[in-house]
């Protein structure tokens, strides 16, 4: 795939982006901007206060719509009057924390949330791409060493990946029974690894907290020091969201289809190696190790990637250590020079964008 054929692609496409305003969504509708689209932001609301959509300055760059995904009139409104090319629905509540905490409402946003997604597909005409994210912990962990393929058994225990396994369900029920026929209606399903990269603020998550305590000279507290993760940087999985989202367009057999994206290290790297790469990039890092007892979190998490590679052509571009730098360097920018951190995270973008075209 070349620049060209890629900006021609996406430019002027009307895309519906739910979850703009997170983590993923805001780096997800930067780099759609990037490529010229025409973008409808769906959410609730601004879910952190620092966040990469505000520093971003993203709200000026995109048309957005305060709403609740589990407002299905208001849904179907907003999104039928729009007409999009593309849809990406990201929207969800998306910490295993607050699930504990609040699980009805985890199981309703995630759920009914992606059910009313799936309702409005059934009386879309027009043609339209959907890539529906749901999640690695969508999976019934029985940490698998070799990593979990597409074909696994979907059964999370804790509220929010329960939540996930359901709304898989949910979407693999609509497709059968509703929208394979419709030849109008291109749909996949993406489960991406745990993501890192500036401008996340998110609550009990590992970059965040250490970034908020180093920031103000403080120790960290570690839950899990030796619990592994698929860490990539979060524009390796918005890229292949991207990119799943043409592919679903142009290769009919992928239609109704799931995939992971996740880092393709034979490596597993634990909290402990990621804090000491940190340790590299940011100065006075430092960290003390406090067990908590107050959910189970897994200590091995690993996806197996190699269905996207083979089909979409997608693989993670950036080394763990390069993911460490673009970060740090994000962080380091907003608590030195705020002002900097849209022209940075553009930067970033079309770099990677760089990268991204001549590896894919």
């Amino acid at each position: 795939m070349n620049k060209k054929k890629l900006n021609k692609y996406f430019k002027k496409k009307k895309i519906v982006v739910t979850g703009h305003t997170g983590f993923k969504g805001s780096w997800l509708t930067l780099s759609l901007k990037n490529l010229g689209a025409n973008i409808l932001g769906i959410s609730k609301n601004v879910p952190t206060n620092p966040s990469n959509f505000q520093a971003s300055k993203i709200k000026n760059e995109v048309k957005s719509k305060k709403l609740d995904i589990r407002n299905f009139k208001m849904l179907r409104k907003v999104i039928k009057k729009f007409e999009p090319d593309i849809i990406f629905h990201l929207a969800a509540q998306s910490l295993v924390s607050i699930s504990h905490e609040n699980p009805k409402e985890t199981w309703e946003t995630n759920l009914i949330g992606t059910l009313n997604i799936l309702e409005i597909l059934k009386d879309i005409k027009k043609n339209t791409v959907v890539v529906i994210i749901t999640s690695d912990k969508a999976y019934k962990n029985i940490e698998k060493k070799e990593g979990y393929k597409e074909t696994d058994i979907l059964a999370g225990i804790d509220p929010y990946s329960a939540s996930k396994s359901s709304a898989e369900i949910a979407i693999k029920s609509y497709f059968d029974c509703f929208l394979k026929d419709k030849k109008n209606i291109k749909l996949g399903v993406a489960r991406a690894g745990n993501v890192i990269g500036g401008g996340d603020w998110s609550k009990d998550r590992l970059i965040p907290d250490c970034v908020r305590s180093w920031s103000r000279n403080k120790i960290v507290r570690i839950r899990n020091p030796y619990s592994t993760r698929p860490w990539q940087h979060v524009l390796e999985a918005v890229w292949g969201y991207i990119l799943f989202s043409y592919k679903l367009k142009t290769v009919g057999k992928l239609n109704g289809q799931a995939f992971n994206f996740g880092p393709n290290d034979k490596k597993n790297y634990n909290v402990i190696e990621l804090l000491n790469t940190m340790q590299k990039n940011w100065k006075n890092v430092r960290y003390s190790i406090k067990k908590s007892k107050r959910f189970k979190e897994s200590n091995l998490l690993k996806l197996n990637c190699d269905k996207a590679k083979k089909y979409l052509g997608w693989k993670n571009i950036l080394k763990f250590n390069e993911n460490i730098k673009l970060t740090a360097e994000w962080y380091q920018s907003f608590y030195s020079e705020k002002s900097r951190i849209r022209e940075l995270s553009l930067r970033q973008i079309e770099d990677y964008k760089k990268k991204f075209i001549k590896n894919i």
